[in-house]
């Protein structure tokens, strides 16, 4: 018991301050400190500016030749997509109203791995997880913005034909993938940067996680807490408890172990991520519900991952 209660210290250390950062940005938005403007402003920075600097970063300073496990990544875009279609499945049976499908669909499988996801990793790991986390975060940002059109336009009214133009530039002008895509022949090649642009770009980098965390949580509204909605309650079991323990189990059967185990577990762990409210309203879909999704898995994530470290540490895994 008491080794259990160690790792369960453990676990918090790796999501306390993530909790706490949320935490302070509900305070200051209540307090007035934090307005609306400075949310959107500030949120706009973090996905053009300066989380696109920290992934470039990350990849810059790695050996991808070390760090870069391939079948990490391939896990990453089969174990989803599988995640992806069951929820599909799961969806048309208990989600009767189809106009509110895709945005249910969206919740559960589209986790926010450029944010939380990332600082659970980087709490967890260090340096070297931060690297192995940008890899996955670049391939699983491609793949939720392809499955994300798929659901919302099959459940959309009238049932619209899938918009391939819009999917491809959102791919294109996406900030993280081009931040990734731009580092990795840095890597590869051993290209040197100067040092000045480094240490500039780093000051970018380490303002991303604080500010995206308190952005979050001045974003959230608690009130959406309070608000009995079913479908929204679907969601939050599956982005919370089916999706991480499919995926982490799939990846312990197939020998992921030790830091891969991790960010699959901590990755897939994540709340639903923020894209999903933008992406709901701008095709149409209901965005209320969507908010709500993101509100509940949020602040659940913080428990079901802390458990998850526990179970996962307890077992060596």
């Amino acid at each position: 018991m008491n080794e259990f209660w160690i790792q369960l210290q453990y676990s918090f250390s790796v999501t306390g301050p993530i909790f706490i950062m949320l935490g302070l940005g509900i305070a200051l938005r209540r307090w007035g400190i934090i307005e609306e403007k400075f949310i959107e402003t500030g949120s706009k920075l973090v996905f053009t500016v300066t989380l696109p600097a920290l992934l470039f970063l990350s990849v810059v300073k790695a050996d991808l030749a070390q760090v870069g496990n391939i079948s990490l990544l391939l896990f990453a875009l089969a174990a989803n997509t599988v995640t992806f279609i069951i929820f599909e499945c799961l969806a048309h049976w208990l989600v009767k109203d189809k106009a509110e499908r895709g945005v249910v669909v969206q919740g559960a499988f589209r986790a926010n791995t450029g944010i939380i996801g990332l600082a659970y990793v980087s709490n967890a790991y260090g340096e070297n997880g931060l690297v192995v986390g940008s890899l996955y975060v670049a391939v699983i940002t491609v793949l939720y913005n392809i499955l994300a059109v798929i659901t919302l336009t099959r459940s959309s009214p009238g049932n619209q034909s899938l918009n391939i133009s819009y999917l491809l530039r959102s791919i294109v002008k996406n900030p993280l993938i081009i931040g990734i895509c731009a580092a990795i022949p840095f890597s590869y090649l051993n290209i040197s940067i100067p040092e000045v642009l480094l240490k500039s770009g780093s000051y970018f980098a380490d303002m991303t996680l604080p500010l995206a965390l308190l952005c979050t949580g001045a974003s959230l509204d608690l009130k959406q807490l309070r608000q009995d909605s079913t479908h929204a309650k679907y969601s939050t079991y599956g982005r919370l408890i089916i999706a991480p323990v499919l995926i982490s189990l799939a990846g312990y059967m197939l020998g992921f172990r030790g830091l891969e185990l991790g960010v699959i577990f901590l990755m897939s762990a994540a709340p639903t991520a923020a894209a999903s409210y933008v992406m709901a309203r701008s095709m149409g879909a209901n965005s209320k519900l969507a908010a709500n999704i993101i509100a509940l898995t949020t602040v659940g994530s913080l428990l079901s991952c802390s458990l998850g470290i526990t179970i996962l540490n307890s077992f060596n895994l």
